[in-house]
């Protein structure tokens, strides 16, 4: 009866030592995982900031794209007017 009972203790023993054994690898898995996920959201934060990054950089391209025909025309209408005043000045000048 002894034998039994210390043969008892020692595979329970035994069972719990397996258990903790096994909470200790199932806790470094979720440390594992925990980590992967923590880096895997740190990454996704830097895609989410260079895709706004990229879409502001768009919404000015496209904004100068629209603004680049006002720009020529504008800057024909002063070299005009420069010549313009440089025919006038050069006429009184010659003129008068």
């Amino acid at each position: 009866m002894a034998d039994t009972t210390a043969a008892d203790f020692r595979e329970q023993i035994a069972r719990i030592d397996r258990a903790i054994a096994e909470t200790s690898k199932l806790q470094e898995e979720t440390r594992k995982f925990v980590a992967e996920s923590h880096k895997l959201a740190a990454e996704q934060l830097k895609l989410s900031a260079q895709q706004q990054k990229r879409a502001v950089e768009a919404m000015k391209a496209e904004r100068e794209h629209a603004l680049a025909p006002w720009q020529i025309i504008i800057g024909a209408m002063t070299a005009g007017a420069t010549l313009f005043g440089a025919g006038v000045a050069l006429m009184k000048v010659l003129g008068g």
